[in-house]
């Protein structure tokens, strides 16, 4: 019986690649906010289409994982400016007068049009 490590090693890139987007998108929304979106819509197109002609699983997998990764990252950019105004995370002073004021029953998700769950709770209850 021979042991294969390839779905591991992807797993666990996977982990450390998505892991280390965490930060970066809280980094460049702090320094740079949403301008540089896409730079990351560019990076991510490329890597999966390189990734489209690596014949060898494993690297055209991480390749893969990388460009989605980088794909995801321009709705999170622009997810991390909605926490930041509503506090949740610091705000740039520089860049102070690019965030409009927010609604703090403001969801990030879009299936409630825009309103908090709990909002739409509360709005039920009245």
């Amino acid at each position: 019986m021979e042991i294969y490590f390839t779905g591991i090693i992807i797993a666990i890139s996977t982990f450390l690649i998505i892991g280390l987007f965490h930060p970066l998108v809280i980094k460049v929304e702090y320094h740079t906010g949403t301008r540089y979106w896409w730079v990351f819509l560019v990076i991510g197109i490329l890597s999966v289409g390189v990734a489209l002609f690596i014949e060898n699983a494993l690297i055209s997998a991480l390749i893969g994982v990388f460009g989605a990764s980088s794909l995801w990252t321009i709705g999170e950019l622009f997810s991390q400016k909605k926490r930041v105004q509503k506090g949740w995370f610091p705000m740039n002073p520089k860049r102070k007068d690019e965030y409009e004021p927010i609604d703090k029953n403001e969801t990030l998700c879009p299936v409630h049009h825009g309103r908090s769950i709990y909002a739409i709770d509360d709005e039920e209850k009245a």
